[in-house]
């Protein structure tokens, strides 16, 4: 982050006391609060922060496969999300598409009338 360093020095800091304010332990312990920044991380698609927060929570404790199923609950979470964003103001987003084809296969071609 030099750019902010150097362009904002006093956000800077900030950011970083907000890091060091949560990257203790306390009700969480830091390898768990490491784990949930990498499934963050994935659902951010961040890269850097993966690797990064990845490589904290080995220094904190945490085995490859904790790592592994971190990830796996952001990609549980994306995928899930998909399913209820496809359900939106209680109408299937699929049955309306349907609908639509349905519609359209029973309409006039060229005035877009009834059959």
């Amino acid at each position: 982050m030099s750019f902010l360093n150097d362009m904002l020095p006093e956000t800077a800091e900030a950011f970083g006391q907000m890091r060091n304010s949560i990257f203790k332990d306390g009700f969480l312990d830091v390898k768990t609060k490491e784990l949930i920044a990498i499934a963050s991380a994935v659902l951010m698609r961040c890269q850097f922060c993966v690797d990064a927060h990845s490589q904290r929570a080995v220094d904190a404790g945490a085995a490859k496969e904790e790592i592994a199923e971190a990830i796996a609950v952001a990609m549980f979470v994306a995928a899930g999300s998909q399913i209820g964003w496809a359900n939106v103001y209680g109408e299937s987003i699929y049955d309306n598409i349907f609908k639509k084809d349905k519609d359209e296969e029973d309409s006039c071609c060229c005035c877009g009338e009834r059959k």
